[in-house]
């Protein structure tokens, strides 16, 4: 299949490969997705490292995680060296600039787009926090109420946090940075409020990172707010049974009885696209310095 994007041309290649055997759906049906909401991503996309988590032969069959820039790659695809975290090595990462980019990576079997917290001209200076809440079973109620905790303590710092659903099994929260803080700094941060949320009902949450240790309750994760860790970006799709997607809500749609992590996804979020506006639309220019009131955080975790 041959297709124009932006002046480009595109061959893809076995368009009728079934990449979800549960309900049939194709490497066309994957790129007539990306193609449809690249619009939406590429403000989370552009002048940011991606992992792409490949499945070239279908989710039955296993995939694997890619953050090399391939040799073979068109120049559309941007690449960019970037020093491991120990400094001992260099790694040629993969950036995606514009529509076309995310179309052909797509076309070789990348089903999810995990992103970098920082973007790759100031790689050690994180834009946006990020609070991934991982429940222990599938009380959904439970995650819904670990990130209205989130919220408060995000604004609380002078943050405007953003929620999206995971297309996993949790929620992701979120606030974007203005670049002042370097990660060691935003992790401390995160750190702190995660465990200020755990102090206010300590019997349904936890900061663990060991499972043994959690014993059933919801982990707040905030270990990838770290140099070269990545989180999945927004309208990508999962590598999981019906292709659902991390979906940006506004707040309000917490409340809604219906909702999951898996809610939307390739058979639906296009429809929901096209009478909604995108919730991270202003995400970029909400964009602030943290500016932490312990003695209020203080009151907040004692329940005040």
């Amino acid at each position: 299949m041959k297709l124009s994007l932006d002046g480009r041309s595109i061959e893809t290649h076995r368009d009728d490969k079934v990449l979800f055997p549960g309900d049939g759906r194709t490497k066309a049906d994957l790129i007539a997705y990306y193609r449809d909401v690249a619009g939406l991503m590429l403000p989370h996309l552009e002048n940011r490292c991606l992992t792409l988590e490949r499945y070239p032969d279908g989710i039955d069959e296993p995939g694997f995680y890619q953050q090399n820039y391939a040799d073979h790659f068109p120049d559309y695809v941007k690449r960019r060296p970037l020093p491991t975290a120990d400094g001992d090595d260099t790694v040629d990462h993969i950036v995606v600039d514009e529509p076309a980019a995310l179309v052909y990576l797509a076309d070789q079997g990348t089903i999810t787009f995990h992103g970098w917290l920082a973007r790759a001209d100031a790689p050690r200076h994180p834009d946006r926090l990020v609070f991934d809440l991982d429940p222990a079973d599938d009380d959904f109620r439970v995650v819904v109420d670990a990130a209205r905790l989130v919220r408060e303590v995000l604004e609380l710092s002078g943050l405007v946090p953003f929620v999206m659903t995971s297309g996993s099994r949790g929620l992701h929260v979120s606030a974007p940075l203005d670049g002042h803080l370097d990660f060691d700094a935003a992790r401390r941060l995160a750190a702190t409020l995660a465990e200020a949320v755990v102090d206010r009902d300590p019997r349904r949450f936890t900061v663990a990172q060991r499972k043994a240790a959690r014993r059933g309750r919801l982990y707040l994760d905030v270990a990838r707010n770290a140099y070269g860790q990545t989180a999945v970006l927004p309208y990508s799709l999962r590598a999981r049974p019906g292709a659902p997607a991390a979906t940006p809500l506004d707040w309000r749609e917490l409340s809604r009885s219906d909702l999951g992590p898996q809610r939307y996804g390739i058979a639906n979020l296009r429809r929901r696209l096209a009478r909604k506006d995108d919730p991270f639309a202003r995400y970029a220019s909400r964009a602030r310095r943290p500016e932490l009131d312990r003695d209020a955080l203080a009151r907040w975790r004692r329940g005040g």
